[in-house]
């Protein structure tokens, strides 16, 4: 991408936005989140985002470790960890997320262990999903800042 200017790769930022939008990957919550972000928090977004995935991994082990007990499921616990994954995907606007969450659930209040192992699935492949392209994006961020001459550091 050498020789991108800063418009270019803003425009690439809302092609890939707006693909993500239509996709239905994100909703308006994402919007509202960058709105809270200004000159005094530059990386804010990135941050709320770098701890929501952090957390949602946790989550993630969490919910595979209930499923892959040999004895009994604790249905409750897994709904607790769901109920926290889906608040934290609607608070950052992962709407596909959420949506396989709320499945989920529902497949742990009926103590489906099929159901529940086949919404895991799903879950982790639209997390993937989610996490390549919010890095995709912060990428072309950190790219048009700098083509722009202001320097952010970025999170690891």
């Amino acid at each position: 991408m050498l020789g991108l200017g800063p418009d270019h790769l803003e425009a690439d930022m809302h092609r890939l936005l707006a693909l993500l939008f239509h996709q239905g990957v994100l909703d308006e919550q994402f919007v509202q989140l960058q709105q809270l972000q200004d000159e005094t928090s530059p990386n804010f977004v990135l941050e709320v985002i770098t701890i929501y995935f952090r957390e949602s991994e946790k989550l993630l082990r969490n919910l595979r470790g209930l499923l892959l007990e040999r004895e009994c499921i604790d249905y409750m616990k897994m709904g607790i960890h769901l109920n926290q994954f889906m608040g934290s995907s609607s608070s950052i606007g992962a709407k596909r997320v959420r949506n396989v969450c709320v499945a989920f659930r529902g497949a742990s209040e009926q103590n489906s262990r099929d159901g529940c192992l086949r919404c895991l699935e799903l879950l982790e492949h639209e997390y993937c999903y989610l996490k390549n392209k919010l890095h995709e994006l912060f990428q072309i961020e950190q790219q048009r800042l700098m083509a722009a001459g202001v320097r952010y550091p970025l999170l690891e």
